[in-house]
């Protein structure tokens, strides 16, 4: 069975590797690198302690600190389900309640939080309060196209905070998903990056159509010669229910697993990580606080963004209680997140299941 946690250890190892060798003239980074070092292990012994007392807590936390969006992408899962909009957010949690949250999740041994959207980097507030928290990694997932001077500054400056570009593959499908215009801009970004020895990522929504190409000998160097550490492969999800169904098929999973191999075996300088495709190996979707959970804008608890179910708000609970609500326990007890499943997610694939969980009394 693929070990994931050991895989995401060994991998950070070697990405850390290399930056020392990249970055030895660069304060920030190597400040960093040594911090980073301590406050994990930190961070594995108060979990470890809470496993005593019968709590399991996740090291990976997924905030979603905003519902709106610049961009309008074909397929988004977020406009779908009514996540992500237009024009102002309304009810959505604050710089500060997001920050105390950052605080309590550091506190429970959780340190890394995956920021999400909408577009993230809307909210610059939120982001100077992750700044702050500097013994979190905070993986930002952008669309890159608000990435300015500003933003570049304070990335050089905070290591803690990761930007994860989405991309699509080459500069016509990455264009004709996510709009004319945004592969010149993310090529700008990355080249930025490098520049000033930012460490970043790409995230990539992969599909029946475009899987040949963002796993290409070709699109790998690119992005390794551009000085990306880590890639992101989210399998598409069709959540719209549109006609055209592009998620990945049996044949595309099997491909891709042969491909990911030689890629991790060839770029060990770089992490390869596939959703849900590494979870199933690893025994079944990390969903629900097993590996990770989610909280939406306005503070609602769920399994995963692509379940968007809570019985819980953040304004009202702590972490820990969320991490033992009702939903979560059932989940982790019952044989859904283990269950053999068509598609992509197990959750949405299940979520007539999830429903009743949340309905129930």
């Amino acid at each position: 069975m693929f070990d994931l946690e050991e895989y995401l250890s060994t991998s950070v190892g070697h990405i850390v590797r290399d930056m020392v060798k990249t970055s030895k003239f660069n304060i920030n980074q190597n400040l960093f690198i040594t911090k980073f070092a301590v406050s994990s292990r930190n961070a594995t012994n108060i979990r470890l302690a809470h496993a005593k007392e019968g709590n399991h807590i996740p090291a990976f936390l997924i905030s979603s600190i905003t519902s709106t969006c610049n961009l309008h992408c074909a397929g988004c899962y977020s406009r779908s389900n009514g996540a992500c909009h237009d024009g102002a957010a309304h009810d959505q949690l604050s710089d500060l309640e997001w920050h105390r949250i950052f605080k309590e999740a550091r506190s429970l041994g959780i340190n890394f939080i995956f920021l999400a959207g909408g577009e993230p980097l809307i909210r610059r507030d939120v982001i100077n309060k992750a700044a702050k928290s500097k013994d979190i990694i905070f993986p930002i997932f952008t669309n890159g196209t608000m990435i300015d001077d500003e933003y570049i500054q304070l990335f050089d400056k905070n290591r803690n905070l990761i930007p994860v570009l989405s991309i699509e593959g080459e500069q016509e499908t990455t264009d004709n998903r996510r709009g004319a215009g945004v592969y010149s801009k993310l090529i700008n970004v990355m080249d930025r990056m490098k520049e000033n020895q930012i460490m970043y990522g790409a995230s990539i929504t992969l599909n029946h159509e475009n899987i040949d190409e963002v796993t290409s000998d070709s699109f790998v160097k690119k992005l390794n010669e551009r000085g990306c550490k880590a890639v992101f492969y989210v399998e598409y999800v069709n959540a719209d229910n549109a006609e055209e169904d592009i998620a990945p098929n049996d044949d595309d999973r099997e491909y891709l697993n042969d491909r990911l191999t030689a890629l991790r075996q060839e770029y060990d300088n770089m992490m390869f990580i596939t959703f849900p495709g590494d979870e199933i190996k690893s025994g079944g979707c990390l969903a629900a606080g097993r590996g990770f959970f989610h909280i939406n804008s306005t503070g609602g608890a769920e399994p995963c963004p692509f379940s968007p179910y809570s019985d819980m708000n953040v304004r009202d609970a702590s972490l820990l209680d969320v991490i033992n609500s009702k939903l979560f326990t059932e989940l982790r007890s019952s044989d859904i997140l283990t269950s053999q499943h068509d598609g992509a997610c197990v959750l949405f694939t299940n979520r007539k299941k999830v429903e009743e969980i949340v309905n129930s009394k």
